[in-house]
């Protein structure tokens, strides 16, 4: 649940609702549907999205082994399920506690940033394509957190000239 959500259901445990937390949690559940509906099309439509990913990320790196690429779509399929979950909870954080922690060993491990940078920007295109601009506003804050956080670890892992 959002972080702020939790805090107002905390915080009034022994009082109402004050009107702008009222405020704060109508935008939330007026918002749900849509997220749920984001949500559904994301995981329905995962296979499909992350194949036409998969094809032409391996037609861009036919250098590549195919394990190697295959740990970065594994990994970006990941993203993508963690991502969908914290547009649903509407909680950015979703993605920094539970994605970024674990996933940041094999990130710096592997050294993928170019495989992994073109591969984002192919499964950003093929979003764009899949939803529409309003549901990708939905999971846009998710995605680019965690993007740019891993293509950070990455670099960091790199040697500086």
């Amino acid at each position: 649940m959002h972080p702020k959500l939790e805090t107002l259901f905390e915080e009034a445990e022994n009082r109402y609702l004050k009107p702008e937390e009222l405020t704060v949690l109508s935008q939330y559940v007026e918002s749900l549907p849509e997220r749920l509906e984001v949500y559904r099309q994301i995981r329905d439509r995962e296979i499909d999205i992350m194949q036409t990913v998969a094809d032409r990320l391996t037609a861009q790196f036919p250098q590549e082994s195919k394990d190697t690429l295959e740990r970065s779509i594994k990994n970006a399929l990941l993203m993508l399920r963690y991502c969908a979950m914290a547009m649903l909870l509407n909680d950015e954080a979703f993605v920094k506690e539970r994605l970024l922690g674990w996933l940041a060993q094999s990130i710096q491990t592997y050294k993928t940033q170019p495989i992994d940078s073109a591969l984002y920007k192919l499964l950003n295109q093929q979003l764009a394509q899949s939803l529409t601009a309003k549901q990708i506003n939905l999971l846009k804050p998710a995605l680019v957190l965690a993007q740019t956080s891993l293509l950070k670890l990455e670099g960091a892992s790199e040697p500086k000239s």
